[in-house]
């Protein structure tokens, strides 16, 4: 009995793939990942029971069961409004690959639905489409498809994991602007592009176009992106003196000879003022002949100094630029100042020389004028002297001759003896030798 049960399950299995052969739900997951096994049931099964299943679906080829949701790395949800179960396997292996059967139990012969699922390694692609574009700049990634995908929804993510890019998407089809992001689908030639604005170099990576399958994978092609830093195709440094002129030199290509030509100033070539426009002491002189224009900036201030910017394309493409770094030197202000200090050390020191040589003068008068005084001084008591000693001259005389007259007088009589000087003696000796 056992037997025919077996072999009217077997009989019924194969009856019904071959009658919804067409039916067959298609599945393929990615290796590491998850994926999603959804089966649809008709009107009057909702409170029955579901289950996915393997080979024969006996009782050890069951998988999970709604009536035990989760099991192992299976995991069961039975959206009864919709009357779709869908079944979950997650940390999918090579070996997971293979036929299923989606089953809903019921009295007698349970219903089937077979489903295929097929595995592939989760990375993309042989083929990498390399673009490069600079700060700033917009960049166009274009995105072919087959023709039998025109209605398909597109999109593009970042990466290089196919498992996860629509869930990732910077932008889809249907949604068309998002941001920085537009896209764009041109269904006569195949082609969807992708336009990132105002790109940063944190957009360089790997990006993937997508095209959405309902039964298989998506469909991807690969972009590697790299974002280079704006140049220029000159970078120089230039001093000025603060209150002289300044020129700068300003190469540009040859077929730029007739767009605009003009100088701004910034750190950053998309911040900077063009100074053409709002400065009066710059003057700009093209010379075609030598594919070069120059600008002149008269007395050069200390707050000229800078980063500028040489232009002859408004668009800011790539090798039509020079960037010049214009510091401004002060040091002409230290050149005059030192004189000016020199001449007043030296016009201190004159100053100090003359007057003290105007002292030393007036101190010399000083010494000649008490010189003065002193002779005519020294004048009136040589002639008072002169005259003392002519009054001297008689008194003495009148001693000597009373002294004499006295020793005379003393012959007679014992000597008198008396304090005399020896200018006396003398005297009364000459006296008494001429008598």
């Amino acid at each position: 009995m056992g037997i025919l049960q077996n072999l009217l399950f077997t009989i019924c299995i194969a009856l019904r793939c071959v009658t919804s052969a067409v039916g067959v739900i298609h599945v393929t997951g990615y290796v590491g990942r998850e994926v999603n096994v959804s089966c649809s049931y008709d009107e009057g099964y909702e409170s029955y029971e579901k289950y996915l299943c393997k080979n024969d679906c006996g009782d050890s080829d069951v998988l999970v069961t709604t009536s035990e949701s989760r099991k192992n790395k299976y995991r069961i949800n039975d959206d009864k409004t919709a009357r779709i179960f869908t079944t979950t396997i997650s940390d999918l292996h090579s070996e997971d690959a293979g036929k299923y059967w989606c089953g809903v139990t019921r009295t007698g012969k349970d219903i089937y639905t077979e489903v295929e699922l097929k595995l592939a390694q989760d990375s993309c692609c042989d083929t990498v489409t390399k673009i490069e574009s600079y700060e700033g700049f917009s960049e166009s990634i274009v995105c072919p498809y087959e023709s039998r995908y025109q209605n398909n929804p597109k999109y593009i993510c970042r990466g290089n994991r196919p498992s996860t890019c629509l869930q990732q998407a910077l932008i889809t089809s249907d949604n068309k602007q998002n941001g920085r992001f537009r896209l764009d689908d041109d269904k006569l030639l195949g082609t969807f592009t992708v336009n990132i604005s105002s790109l940063t170099k944190n957009d360089s990576g790997s990006y993937l176009c997508g095209v959405k399958r309902n039964s298989e994978l998506d469909v991807f092609s690969a972009v590697e992106l790299k974002v280079k830093e704006w140049c220029c195709v000159k970078s120089t440094k230039v001093t000025g003196t603060a209150g002289h002129p300044l020129t700068l030199q300003c190469p540009y290509p040859s077929q730029n000879q007739n767009n605009r030509k003009f100088l701004c100033k910034g750190d950053h070539r998309n911040s900077c003022r063009d100074m053409a426009m709002i400065e009066s002491r710059l003057t700009l002189r093209d010379d075609i002949y030598s594919n070069s224009f120059s600008v002149t900036i008269t007395k050069i201030q200390a707050d000229d100094a800078g980063t500028y910017w040489c232009g002859s394309d408004s668009q800011w493409r790539v090798g039509n630029h020079v960037k010049i770094q214009l510091s401004v030197d002060a040091g002409q202000y230290v050149v005059y100042a030192v004189p000016a200090v020199l001449l007043l050390l030296i016009c201190a020191l004159v100053v100090t020389v003359y007057q003290c040589k105007h002292q030393k003068v007036k101190d010399g008068k000083a010494v000649m004028n008490r010189n003065a005084e002193n002779e005519e001084g020294l004048e009136e008591v040589t002639a008072g002297a002169e005259n003392n000693i002519y009054g001297n001259e008689e008194v003495v005389r009148y001693k000597q001759q009373s002294a004499c007259n006295n020793y005379d007088d003393a012959g007679e009589d014992e000597p008198d003896y008396e304090n005399f000087t020896t200018s006396e003696e003398v005297y009364c000796n000459e006296n008494f030798h001429r008598r």
